[in-house]
């Protein structure tokens, strides 16, 4: 092979690789080092501010205990994770409030025009499944008269070990404001006085970090540039994924659409390898001939039947992601304009990660294309082999799991 061509090989695959292996590595999960936190802010009376926290129960055990020095929260609490009973769960949390409740509350504050308020228990621990069991803890905040409101979290952080990167999405209706935020910790308050446009900045950033480090969404990209032969096809492929997950997104988010996580990871999984196999597949009853488009339509879209039988699978994977997206925001919260576009918002975050993915790493492959057909073919069969492999991995893990 001439040396120019080795450079623009090496080159492709080396802005590939970089697209995966700068991102963080999971396993079966590939969200399962994050994690995220859930908080309803109200105010039931004057001067109390009420905070329904939605917390991961296995991680709120192992933190509080660890930080408590509390080993038989830690036995008894872990116990009823592993037998998966959730009466015993909140019961565990319950005989070991103190311990909980001092965690917490070390690290989650809110204060009232930047006077601390103090918090007291309100109702007992209960236990809902999400993807995986999360504990409801309601505090009540003492507050001083305040018409603005701030609100800190630093819930589960780095330095413990055990997650990275926590977020607290927080639903609120207070100070005559209502609406939502994104907390993590660089940005760890939120106040009520905040614009319209530092909370949508906040949920566009996380859309844009998700996607960064959502291994199995990344991967399922890379599949797409390197089957496309052509700029409409990835362009298209791009725009029939980003529509249907932005549907199930939305509908998920909103809670109008309930799809178990346990039936949603795997079929992601499973995705990536089918949309990788299938640019193996044109490669082995094409051969020299992959590259080329079998059409003679004079439509803007000219595309042959592999085309659009690729953008089917495409589109109907992408209704899958948009589940995986909305399962890793996970707001449930009633139907309102504000918590709509702060959804949209993260989506857009999506998507600027994923044009900038596709902007980088197809005009290199083109050109690899141009230059060489035949090594062009060698690298991306490459890449969609090992996608392949990656993707039936994980499915296998996420069944058996």
């Amino acid at each position: 092979m001439p040396p120019a061509l080795r450079r623009s090989a090496a080159g492709v695959l080396l802005v590939l690789a970089t697209l995966v292996l700068l991102l963080p590595w999971g396993g079966a999960q590939a969200h399962g080092f994050s994690s995220t936190v859930y908080a309803d802010v109200t105010s039931p009376e004057t001067g109390v501010v009420r905070v329904d926290l939605g917390l991961e129960y296995d991680l709120l055990v192992v933190s509080a205990a660890e930080n408590q020095d509390d080993d038989p929260l830690f036995e008894e609490g872990t116990a009823a994770w592993e037998d998966g009973d959730l009466p015993a769960q909140a019961t565990a949390l319950a005989e070991h409030s103190d311990s909980v409740v001092a965690y917490v509350t070390d690290r989650f504050a809110v204060t009232a025009a930047g006077a601390a308020c103090t918090p007291t228990v309100h109702g007992d621990y209960e236990i809902e499944m999400r993807d995986v069991p999360y504990a409801h803890l309601v505090l009540d905040y003492d507050c001083p008269a305040a018409d603005v409101h701030e609100v800190t979290s630093e819930l589960f952080p780095d330095d413990e070990g055990y997650v990275k990167d926590t977020k607290t999405v927080v639903t609120y209706d207070l100070d005559l404001r209502d609406g939502s935020a994104a907390l993590d910790s660089d940005d760890p308050t939120f106040s009520t006085q905040q614009s319209t446009l530092e909370r949508f900045w906040e949920f566009f950033r996380l859309g844009a970090e998700h996607l960064y480090g959502g291994l199995d969404h990344v991967l399922f990209l890379v599949a797409l540039i390197a089957g496309s032969r052509r700029l409409r096809e990835v362009v298209l492929a791009a725009t029939s994924f980003t529509l249907a997950h932005s549907v199930t997104f939305v509908l998920a988010a909103l809670g109008l659409v309930d799809v178990p996580a346990d039936l949603v990871e795997p079929v992601i999984a499973l995705s990536i390898a089918v949309v990788a196999a299938w640019h193996l597949v044109t490669i082995w009853r094409r051969r020299g001939a992959a590259l080329d488009i079998a059409s003679t339509s004079q439509s803007h879209l000219s595309l042959d039947r592999t085309g659009w039988g690729r953008l089917g699978i495409v589109f109907c994977f992408g209704l899958v992601h948009g589940l995986g997206f909305a399962g890793a925001l996970g707001i449930d919260a009633a139907w309102s304009w504000t918590l709509l576009w702060s959804l949209l918002v993260f989506n857009i975050g999506i998507e600027a990660v994923q044009l900038a993915m596709i902007a980088v790493a197809f005009p290199l492959l083109v050109l690899l294309r141009r230059r060489s057909p035949v090594t062009a073919l060698w690298v991306t069969g490459l890449v969609s082999a090992g996608v392949a492999a990656m993707g039936l991995v994980w499915f296998v893990q996420r069944v058996l799991a």
